[in-house]
């Protein structure tokens, strides 16, 4: 994402603005920010808008089954792209619908605008029919929130939306917009003038900062480049594989981050984190020095704070200030863009280090003895069900790198991060930061919009799915074919997990009679027909390849494949939440006991 100032587009010049309405205004200023698809769905509050929506062609609008869908469509559109992804809905139910796609933009940084009708300026504070306070609700979870009251605010409110939601660290901004300001009419004054006071989002780091940096890099002993979604937003991975080859550090990928540097690449360790590789959680808790990029430190990578990495000195580059110790204290703090601060560390390295390389051979070969020691494997399950980690591997394999990959949120989330071998970045996608159940189909709903030539997953859970499958239908009728891998293993698999581990086995409230031996309610095949989808059911391992080679030749139709695998499958590596990171799980015969969490 670029984080530079984003220039408005001039609109070709006149002798006098021309009238629109205010509907009309938006659709316009859409236009001329470049916006080419919008997710949403008309109520009363934005009825004047999709009637203008009927007189257009330029702009597609892609008619979701629920706000929610609209929301985390735009998400996926905009994760997939790196442009900004637009979503519209009503007023009251409508945007209060939207408030969970705008929170999760908000924690995975991810460049959102969130465009809502309101009741009639004459009317607010009266609690007219559907009035919500918009703009109060979603205050914490966006960038920023403009009200447009009358027709001629609108342009600069969208255009000013828009510029905030992709610079700096993106993320969401939403608009509401009164139902009077939609109908009635202005002069359209373009370029609009932006007035963000206050609003400078610092790129260029500070070059001091960066050569300390780079001598820190040079007398460290046990590197490690730690890499957050960051990295990703900023389009800086082709920067952060030269630095490391430069380097010769070990890198890290958090789950954000999956597919900014190559899986491939010798250098790369995997993901750190509660459901990370051994060497990658090891690397960071035993290195000397962290260096980190677009990453913020989260209780998921990090384990007990107050124990983890204690011999590390930190380097922390992130665009928003706030992050910087924030949770660890930073010894060389670095605000700025991650694409131009890994760009002028390259510059610096290049500098201090004179050709010489760093002296890290016994640590790679301590690295390289945990690789060969804790590979990423699963064991094959007792019960003679699927594996799902087998499963998800397969699809990788089947469909390769240049596929994109979006997951809900659970064990089938951790497995689709360590199975599916990442080689670039936009191909994951997920829900870092909330851990949003249902954010899987909408999603690559709206990545197979934005890249309708690449093949795209919705790897997703039996609990995640019944949360807004209802967008198979949206898919359905606008010709989106995802595919869609539910990993059926019956339960709410991770907090199984959890009752499992930490409660004896007492599996409260997880059971949900989808898969194997149960009623199997909903029947996910069946649903799939009746969505027009082509479903599949796979029960058995010599059935996997072919259900998954028959989803990527069907183009005509979204596919579900429902894969009833193990419910006793579990995530490993693990390490259990409120301990070091020192204490991390290979399996669970390697564990001892853990007391509650």
């Amino acid at each position: 994402m670029t984080t530079e100032s984003t220039p408005v587009p001039s609109a070709p010049a006149s002798a006098e603005p021309e009238m629109l309405t205010g509907s009309g205004a938006i659709i316009r200023t859409l236009e001329l920010l470049g916006v080419t698809d919008v997710f949403g769905i008309p109520g009363g509050a934005v009825i004047p808008l999709y009637d203008e929506l009927m007189t257009q062609t330029k702009i597609r609008h892609i008619l979701v089954r629920h706000e929610q869908g609209a929301g985390h469509a735009a998400e996926g559109y905009a994760s997939a792209t790196g442009r900004v992804g637009v979503a519209i809905a009503t007023s009251g139910p409508g945007a209060t619908n939207l408030v969970t796609a705008i929170a999760d933009a908000y924690m995975d940084s991810v460049p959102l605008l969130a465009i809502t009708g309101q009741v009639f300026s004459t009317s607010m504070g009266t609690d007219a029919f559907q009035e919500a306070d918009i703009i109060g609700i979603t205050m914490p979870i966006t960038k920023h929130s403009f009200l447009a009251r009358t027709a001629a605010e609108i342009p600069a409110a969208i255009a000013s939306a828009y510029h905030i939601a992709s610079t700096g660290r993106p993320g969401p901004v939403l608009v509401d917009i009164t139902k009077d300001a939609q109908q009635n009419l202005a002069p359209f004054i373009w370029p609009p003038k932006l007035d963000l006071p206050g609003y400078r989002p610092i790129v260029k780091a500070h070059g001091k900062q960066v050569q300390a940096a780079a001598q820190l890099l040079l007398a460290a002993k046990k590197p490690v480049l730690y890499v957050g979604g960051g990295v990703i937003r900023a389009h800086a991975s082709p920067e952060l594989l030269e630095l490391a080859e430069a380097t010769g550090a070990p890198v890290v990928t958090t789950l954000m981050a999956r597919g900014a540097f190559p899986d491939s690449h010798p250098q790369h360790l995997g993901m750190p984190g509660m459901h990370g590789t051994v060497p990658a959680v090891l690397a960071l808790q035993e290195s000397d020095l962290i260096i980190s990029l677009g990453a913020r430190f989260d209780d998921r990578v990090t384990g007990k704070i107050s124990e983890f990495a204690p011999n590390a000195k930190i380097v922390h580059v992130d665009v928003d200030p706030a992050e910087i110790s924030k949770i660890r204290l930073a010894d060389v703090p670095i605000v700025g863009d991650a694409r131009d601060v890994i760009a002028d560390l390259i510059l610096a390295w290049a500098d201090v280090a004179q050709g010489a390389a760093t002296d890290t051979a016994e640590w790679w070969t301590y690295l390289h003895g945990l690789k060969e020691e804790f590979p990423l494997g699963f064991t094959e399950p007792t019960d003679g069900l699927l594996a799902p980690q087998y499963v998800i591997q397969r699809i990788g394999e089947l469909t390769g790198p240049e596929a994109v990959y979006a997951a809900g949120v659970g064990q089938h989330q951790m497995w689709a991060a360590q199975y599916i071998k990442y080689e670039r970045p936009n191909s994951w996608l997920n829900s870092g930061g909330a851990g949003t159940m249902g954010y899987s189909v909408p999603a690559a709903m709206g990545a197979k919009v934005a890249e309708p030539d690449r093949v795209v997953w919705s790897i997703d859970g039996d609990g995640c799915f019944q949360m807004t499958n209802q967008e198979l239908a949206t898919c359905t009728i606008n010709n989106i074919p995802i595919k869609v891998a539910i990993i059926n293993n019956s339960s709410l698999g991770m907090v199984r997990q959890w009752q499992s581990l930490f409660y004896d086995g007492r599996h409260s409230f997880t059971d949900l009679n989808t898969g194997h031996g149960t009623a199997m309610v909903p029947d996910f095949v069946k649903m799939a027909d009746a969505y027009g989808a082509l479903g599949i059911r796979v029960t058995s391992k010599d059935q996997v390849d072919d259900a998954i080679k028959l989803a990527l030749a069907t183009n005509d139709r979204p596919v579900v494949i429902d894969f009833i695998v193990s419910p006793g499958a579990m995530v490993w590596p693990m390490v259990p939440q409120g301990v070091s990171n020192s204490f991390v799980q290979y399996a669970k015969d390697h564990a001892p006991t853990w007391g509650e969490e």
